[in-house]
C-alpha cells in the first residue's frame, strides 16, 4: 500500500521550483511572513493564504469528512477554495503542509488533502511535506541546515514580536501604534534575513534588544486589565481563522493576552527524543542530535527572554526548562501526543506569571487535548485555586457566539474576583505544586 501511494504522488520537481507558486496556509501571521523570505532567499516563490469566512468551512466540509479534526478541515478547505478562486494558475501552483510523524491526526492531513485534491479534480497539483522527520522528499524542495537555522530565527523572532505586541496593544495611547511597530519589525528582519543576516546568537541578541526598546518606547497608558492566557490545539491556537479571531475579540473585551510561543512546542518536540528513547526505545542518535539542538534553542530563548526583562514594563514568559519541572510535577512526560504535557505545563505557567485567566481552545474531539488539558483542570486548580480557566470547543458547527458567550461568563468571573489584573506571586503556584508533588 505504501509503494502504490508514492508511485501516484505528484512530485515537486527540481524545474517546478523555477516555475511553480507554493501556497501556504495561514497559522501564525507574522511568523510565517518572515519564513516566507526565508523560503524566497533559497529560490522558492511561496504565498501565505489568508482567504477566511464561511467559504473555507464550507469548501472543507465539501471534500472533507465532518468527523475529520477541525484543523485539517479549514487548512484542505483554505486550500481548495484558494485553488477554486480563479486567481491562480493551476499549471504553476503547488501546495505545502507541515507533517510532524507523532501519534496525531495531523499527521495524516497530508493524505486527507491529497485524497480531497482528487476528489475536486485538482489531483495535479503537487503537495509538499515539511518535515524533518523524512516522511516524504521531493526533487525540488530539500531543507537544509542553514535553511533550518534561519527559520528557527524567523519563529524566534516572531514569538517576540507576537508578545510584545500583545502586551502593548491594549494600553497603547494611539491605536494602531503596536501594529505598526510589528509590521515595520517584521519586514526588517525579513530583510536582514534575505541578506544573510541577523541569525547567529549574537545578532539575535542585539536585534531581540532592539525590539524591546521600540515596544517599550511606545506611549502607553497602563490601566487594570483581565489578564487572559491562551492554550491549546496549535492550529486552533494561533490561528484566527480556526479560533474566530479569538486575540480580537478578547482586546475588545478589554483585556491583554499572553499566548505562549510556538519556539515552546518546536522545543518540546525535541526534547520528546529523549522521551522516546527513555520510555520508547527510541534511537539514541535522535536523541543526542535533538539535545544539541535543544540546547542551542534555550540559550537563544535566554537571550530573547532577558531582553524582554531588561526593558522592565513587560512580563517575560518563563523559559522551557521551568515549564519541563512544572508540567513533570502534574502529568507524566510521556503523554505526548499532540501538545501533550506541554499544554498542562503552558497553562499552569500563565497562571504562575500572573494570567490566572486561561482559554483552553481546542478542536472538538481532539482526544490529546481533552486529556492533557480539560482533563487536567481540576488538578491544576487544586494546586492553584485561582486559576480560572474555561474550554472552549471549535468547529465546523460550533456557532461563534455559544463560544464568545462562554468566554465571557469567564471574564465576568475574573471581574467578580475583585482585581482584573489578578496578578498572582511566583512563589504561591510553586509552593502547592511542590507540596502537592511531594505528597504524592
Amino acid at each position: 500500500m505504501k509503494n502504490h501511494h508514492k508511485a501516484e504522488r505528484v512530485l515537486f520537481t527540481k524545474a517546478m521550483k523555477r516555475t511553480h507558486t507554493i501556497l501556504i496556509p495561514d497559522m501564525l501571521p507574522v511568523h510565517f511572513e518572515i519564513i516566507r523570505h526565508v523560503f524566497a532567499e533559497y529560490g522558492y516563490k511561496t504565498e501565505i493564504l489568508h482567504n477566511e469566512g464561511r467559504e473555507v468551512i464550507n469548501t472543507g466540509l465539501k471534500y472533507v469528512h465532518n468527523d475529520t479534526c477541525y484543523p485539517a478541515l479549514l487548512v484542505i478547505g483554505q486550500f481548495i477554495s484558494a485553488l477554486q478562486s480563479g486567481k491562480y494558475d493551476l499549471d504553476h501552483i503547488a501546495l505545502m503542509i507541515t507533517q510532524t510523524g507523532g501519534g496525531c491526526r495531523a499527521s495524516n492531513y497530508i493524505y486527507l488533502l491529497r485524497k480531497a485534491l482528487k476528489k475536486a479534480g485538482l489531483e495535479k497539483i503537487p503537495v509538499i511535506s515539511l518535515n524533518t522527520s523524512g516522511l516524504e522528499s521531493n526533487p525540488g524542495f530539500h531543507l537544509t541546515i542553514p535553511m533550518l537555522v534561519k527559520m528557527m530565527a524567523a519563529l524566534v523572532y516572531g514569538d517576540e514580536l507576537m508578545l510584545l505586541g500583545n502586551q502593548v496593544r491594549p494600553y497603547e495611547k494611539t491605536p494602531g501604534s503596536a501594529d505598526a511597530c510589528v509590521q515595520d519589525w517584521t519586514k526588517r528582519i525579513s530583510e536582514m534575513l534575505n541578506h544573510r543576516r541577523g541569525f547567529t546568537l549574537p545578532e539575535m541578541r542585539r536585534m531581540f534588544q532592539e525590539i524591546a526598546r521600540d515596544f517599550a518606547a511606545i506611549p502607553q497608558e497602563r490601566c487594570a486589565k483581565i489578564r487572559v492566557g491562551v492554550v491549546g490545539e496549535i492550529y486552533v491556537k494561533f490561528s484566527p481563522l480556526g479560533n474566530n479571531g479569538l486575540e480580537k475579540f478578547l482586546l475588545e473585551q478589554g483585556c491583554e493576552v499572553m499566548l505562549p510561543g510556538v519556539m515552546g512546542f518546536v522545543m518540546y518536540a525535541l526534547s520528546n527524543q529523549e522521551i522516546d528513547r527513555k520510555l520508547y526505545g527510541g534511537k539514541a542518535i535522535m536523541a543526542t542530535v535533538s539535545n544539541v539542538a535543544l540546547r542551542y534553542l534555550e540559550a537563544v530563548e535566554r537571550a530573547m527572554l532577558d531582553a524582554i526583562r531588561q526593558q522592565g514594563c513587560f512580563t517575560a514568559p518563563a523559559p522551557f526548562a521551568r515549564l519541563e519541572k512544572l508540567g513533570e510535577r502534574v502529568i507524566n512526560r510521556g503523554s505526548k501526543m499532540g501538545e501533550g504535557w506541554l499544554l498542562t505545563a503552558e497553562t499552569l505557567e500563565l497562571v504562575e506569571n500572573g494570567y490566572p485567566n486561561v482559554i483552553c481552545a481546542q478542536p472538538f474531539g481532539c482526544l490529546p487535548n481533552h486529556i492533557n488539558g480539560r482533563g487536567m483542570m481540576n488538578r491544576i486548580k487544586e494546586l492553584a485555586p485561582q486559576a480560572n480557566i474555561v474550554a472552549i470547543d471549535y468547529d465546523s458547527g460550533a456557532a461563534s457566539v455559544n463560544q464568545e458567550n462562554r468566554i465571557k461568563l469567564m471574564l465576568s468571573s475574573a471581574k467578580r474576583s475583585g482585581d482584573p489584573v489578578h496578578n498572582v506571586p511566583e512563589t504561591q503556584l510553586s509552593h502547592n505544586v511542590e507540596h502537592e508533588y511531594a505528597a504524592t
